[in-house]
């Protein structure tokens, strides 16, 4: 008799969002069943619809269900009626809020969402019996690198911003917590600068407001939303002075996650793993400029002004400890980056709102 398991069921917090959406294309694809919780407060969706747009659109690539709960994970009894309406397999957690220089002006709502969600979360799995979890973590959690390329080996803590923080003290409660309960398994992926959209142009990055990050507004100065783009620090000790990142391409980090779920679903091995995603290439902010214009055909006219608060001047990766435990390599260049953010932008160039 043959026995027919039936996929896992991901729990994905946040999952409306830019990476969240992409990573839920992905997981489909891949096989897993999807239940998403999201509060919208990042996300675009028409007052009428049962669903926000990035995941009406996912389940149009896929031709796959997601089964979509508009909640808070700062809600406790909302978040707890999602676990008992469903059998959860493993938890993929993306809610967050996410920009390092709002967290300096606004500190206590980054410290409360971020870190009092997560709590609230990690309790509702243990109360069902949910112990595998993959957190989405950022380089921050590094601070200024004292090395580079940045392993996992380096330093965490040296925070520059109370974002950065947030990552970096819920790392530390999930090292405590899979000390403290032998059953949980986590795996914490530290992102360095996802940008780019799926190849469909169907799905990309939308931020309500003033974009908080490079490429996206870009984009919108490319397709004429946003008149001028601000260049924050031109005298980092950098080639040309703007700062320098290691920029990912969102399907490439999506396809890392589904390599996390992966490993949680396959192997028995508990307690906690942290994995950079990352290309191991650092491109400097007026580099990015010049690509996306011969990408995209158009002139981006910028401005140089000061820095901001919190940001370091170089960052990129160390990537092959994901290669060796997760089978993981970024593949797309950075060409690939600014063409499927072009298609997207052009494609949709009020983002999710038909206007």
């Amino acid at each position: 008799m043959i026995v027919v398991m039936a996929p896992p069921t991901v729990l994905v917090t946040g999952g409306a969002g830019y990476i969240g959406s992409h990573t839920i294309l992905e997981m489909l694809n891949a096989g897993y069943n999807v239940v998403c919780v999201d509060n919208l407060c990042n996300a675009y969706s028409a007052s009428t619809a049962k669903l926000p747009e990035a995941l009406i659109r996912v389940q149009e690539i896929t031709g796959k269900k997601i089964h979509f709960y508009r909640v808070d994970i700062t809600d406790r009894e909302q978040l707890r009626a999602v676990f008992q309406e469903n059998k959860i397999d493993i938890v993929a957690h993306f809610a967050a809020l996410k920009a390092v220089g709002e967290s300096v002006r606004i500190p206590l709502q980054y410290y409360h969402n971020n870190l009092t969600g997560t709590n609230v979360l990690l309790e509702a799995m243990a109360d069902n019996n949910v112990f595998k979890f993959v957190y989405s973590s950022s380089a921050t959690v590094y601070g200024e690198p004292q090395f580079l390329p940045v392993t996992e080996e380096h330093p965490t803590g040296n925070c520059t911003s109370p974002y950065g923080k947030t990552k970096y003290f819920t790392e530390e409660i999930l090292k405590d917590l899979c000390k403290s309960d032998k059953r949980w398994a986590v795996v914490t992926l530290r992102y360095f600068n996802p940008v780019g959209a799926h190849p469909t142009g169907r799905i990309g990055e939308d931020p309500n407001g003033e974009p908080n990050n490079l490429m996206p507004y870009i984009a919108q100065v490319a397709v004429g939303r946003r008149s001028c783009l601000q260049i924050y620090g031109s005298d980092f000790p950098t080639k040309d002075g703007t700062g320098i990142r290691d920029y990912i391409h969102i399907v490439d980090l999506a396809e890392g996650h589904v390599r996390a779920l992966d490993k949680l679903r396959n192997v028995a091995e508990t307690g906690f793993f942290a994995y950079n995603l990352g290309t191991g290439l650092g491109y400097s902010v007026l580099e990015m400029v010049y690509a996306f214009e011969k990408a995209s055909g158009q002139k981006i006219n910028y401005k140089l002004v000061e820095r901001r608060s919190g940001d370091v001047a170089t960052c990129y990766a160390d990537a092959s400890l994901a290669a060796k435990a997760l089978g993981w390599t970024a593949v797309r260049t950075i060409d690939d980056m600014c063409l499927d953010t072009w298609r997207w932008q052009s494609n949709n160039p009020n983002g999710y709102a038909v206007k």
